[in-house]
């Protein structure tokens, strides 16, 4: 299941996406399927409000940070 976000990622926003793993898990995923996977893309994070607001799940549930622009020739030098 993926989560596109235009702003940063609230603690709501992990509720929501466990909500959706979970029925997706209960009510749609057949025998043998692997467990259902969750993916947020937002443009800013806390890593620390996703570890504890997760706990367990966060094996299944995943948030990562996207940019809007592509980096210049200069940003990617610098990184």
């Amino acid at each position: 299941i993926i989560d596109l976000k235009t702003k940063s990622l609230t603690h709501a926003d992990l509720g929501q996406m466990q909500l959706y793993v979970n029925y997706f898990d209960q009510e749609c995923r057949s025998e043998g399927d692997n467990p259902t996977v969750g993916l947020i893309l937002c443009t800013k994070k806390n890593d620390a409000m996703v570890r504890y607001t997760l706990g367990e799940k966060s094996k299944q549930i995943f948030a990562s940070k996207y940019q809007f622009h592509l980096p210049t020739e200069a940003e990617l030098e610098a990184e």
